[in-house]
């Protein structure tokens, strides 16, 4: 791993570049940088809904996915390093069997939203598909400084955003709310 910050404000990037762990330098603007920002984003968004009223089993989980964000993180910030292992996809998987077997049956689709807490795992849901599509557009434009990222972090964004979908529903049946659902045509007059 890289070395670790000494100093936040460096002021070497007021040049639009930033430092990446393994010392070298890229813009601001390349895809490999979109990624590390929206997997932090994904993280510091799943902190604010760690502040919500929920189970404490939630909350255990929550924090196991912070920890394995930030591993993300360490992973994309330097090009050919891996930093998560396969048992993290396992345990996302158990999480998303455990918690949707507690839930009824979809038969419709669902609106963003019902508690607070319901409503915040939304949008870690659709923050998580943005580093998604962000982790696959590393290494897509062919640029010399963009190699790709091996499968796995592609592979636990997809499923830990099916968790937050999960998560969603779970928090809105342990707030006593049913899921909000979407209801077509409701405009039209021969509904």
């Amino acid at each position: 791993m890289g070395k670790r910050l000494t100093a936040i404000s460096t002021r070497t990037g007021d040049d639009g570049s930033t430092g990446l762990g393994d010392g070298s330098r890229v813009s601001k603007t390349s895809a490999r940088v979109q990624a590390m920002g929206d997997v932090d984003e994904l993280n510091s968004m799943v902190g604010l809904l760690q502040t919500e009223s929920m189970p404490e089993e939630i909350v255990a989980d929550l924090t196991e996915i912070q920890h394995d964000l930030f591993d993300l993180g360490g992973e994309l910030s330097i090009p050919g390093f891996e930093n998560m292992a396969d048992p993290r996809l396992a345990w996302l998987d158990e999480r998303i069997a455990h918690y949707n077997g507690r839930l009824a049956r979809l038969e419709e689709f669902i609106l963003p939203g019902g508690s607070r807490a319901a409503a915040v795992a939304h949008l870690c849901r659709t923050i998580c598909r943005r580093a998604e599509r962000s982790v696959v557009a590393i290494g897509a434009s062919g640029a010399p400084d963009e190699t790709a990222v091996r499968s796995l972090p592609r592979r636990y964004l997809n499923r830990l955003s099916d968790l937050m979908f999960i998560l969603a529903r779970e928090l809105n049946r342990a707030d006593g709310r049913g899921d909000v659902q979407w209801r077509p045509r409701r405009h039209d007059p021969s509904a």
